[in-house]
């Protein structure tokens, strides 16, 4: 009992600790910024946040606080108050539990700080659009939607124009929320340092490759929160070159995430937030390591279209050409590349209730990667934070039957 007491302490990653360190910092940095008079913007999650690090606003991400609602078993309470209020229960459950959040200052920090501006990015969903207006309205504060169109198969002229006016105005409206200038060269310095940083937790997640994976896509679903939130800064930078030295020591001693990993899978779409310890125990005890994940790995997937010594001038194209925003066609291919850079042995694709963007093409992205890629897929249903949707004997079962699947195929 002793030995495995001590391979489990062993596994775990150390620099949990720091992490909670940063974010609770941030957070109280946040609920305090109306005593040190700096402003802070509620941005969606796939916003260009790094104007607002340049201009001293503090970022704040109702979708980074619904991950920590859903985590925390507060999703179904709060979903309810919003259907109560009115709003439907198809809506995004991010929406619904930060929308009822807003009005009874819940949640696990006890709500977010009041907003003085609020920037909205279409780039991850539709929903964003009508959610953030709906917070605007209530709080009575400016509301900046930036507009990227979808890039079905490239990024015309026409379109890198567009967003770029944007941006412009973008910065513009930030001025006048501040009354000051952007210093173009602190926002040079920020956008090296956003880019640093996505390299950074790309090459974390690259340290996936080794066999056994010394993180598993669970644990990436923790790490992520300071490329979200942080991202820009300095202190994202210095996290992360100590998680990678982490990790690389991990792969040197032969440390796992899953003591005996056997099969290398891939998980599709958000985490189901509230069952995450229980899906990542019940891959474990089958062997089974989700090395990785098109969630994470999406907060650098298009650092190929930014140019960090020329940030302003490419981050329309790096906006608009995220995971998200990209058709289905380029979302198998980039599937695809990941199945043979981790050598995966097959896909686990959570069908989202909530998020309608990242699960309408999943039956084709299934179909098109099983036809090249001859690999076992199974798809399972829940939500990423109303756990109504959730059942576990369903779960159970198809997981199972899964795994039964890829013990024929590797004994």
């Amino acid at each position: 009992m002793a030995e495995i007491d001590e391979a489990k302490e062993k596994r775990k990653i150390k620099a949990v600790k720091k992490m909670k360190e940063i974010m609770t910092t941030y957070y109280i940095d946040a609920k305090t910024a109306e005593q040190t008079g700096k402003k802070v913007a509620w941005i969606t999650s796939g916003g260009p946040v790094e104007p607002l690090i340049a201009m001293d606003i503090i970022p704040v991400y109702p979708e980074n606080h619904g991950a920590m609602i859903g985590a925390s078993k507060m999703g179904t309470d709060l979903c309810q108050k919003a259907e109560a209020m009115g709003y439907s229960s198809d809506l995004c459950s991010y929406a619904r539990s930060d929308i009822a959040c807003a009005t009874v200052d819940g949640g696990p920090i006890g709500g977010l700080p009041r907003p003085d501006m609020l920037v909205c990015c279409s780039n991850i969903c539709g929903t964003v659009l009508k959610w953030y207006e709906v917070q605007a309205r209530y709080f009575k504060v400016p509301l900046f939607i930036l507009d990227t169109p979808f890039c079905h198969t490239g990024f015309s002229e026409e379109a890198k124009r567009y967003v770029k006016g944007q941006i412009e105005e973008y910065i513009s409206f930030l001025e006048a929320g501040c009354g000051k200038r952007l210093d173009r060269d602190r926002i040079q310095e920020v956008g090296r340092l956003s880019v640093e940083g996505q390299r950074l937790w790309q090459a974390v997640l690259d340290t996936a490759v080794n066999k056994p994976a010394p993180l598993s896509a669970f644990d990436a679903f923790f790490h992520l929160a300071l490329i979200v939130t942080l991202r820009g800064t300095q202190q994202a930078v210095d996290y992360y070159k100590m998680l990678l030295s982490e990790m690389q020591e991990r792969v040197a001693q032969g440390i796992g995430a899953v003591p005996n990993e056997k099969y290398r899978l891939l998980w599709d779409n958000l985490p189901v937030w509230y069952r995450t310890k229980w899906l990542s125990d019940k891959f474990a005890a089958q062997d089974a390591c989700l090395v990785a994940d098109t969630y994470t790995s999406a907060w650098c997937g298009s650092l190929k279209y930014v140019d960090e010594n020329n940030f302003l001038e490419t981050m329309a194209e790096c906006y608009s050409r995220i995971y998200l925003n990209i058709g289905v066609d380029d979302m198998a291919r980039q599937v695809m590349e990941m199945v043979d850079k981790y050598d995966v042995d097959g896909i686990v694709m959570h069908s989202n209730r909530s998020c309608k963007p990242y699960s309408l093409g999943q039956y084709d992205i299934q179909r098109i990667v099983q036809a090249k890629k001859g690999i076992p897929t199974v798809m399972i249903e829940a939500d990423m934070c109303d756990e109504r949707v959730f059942s576990e004997g369903q779960m159970e079962t198809r997981i199972e039957a899964f795994i039964e699947v890829l013990k024929e195929r590797k004994p």
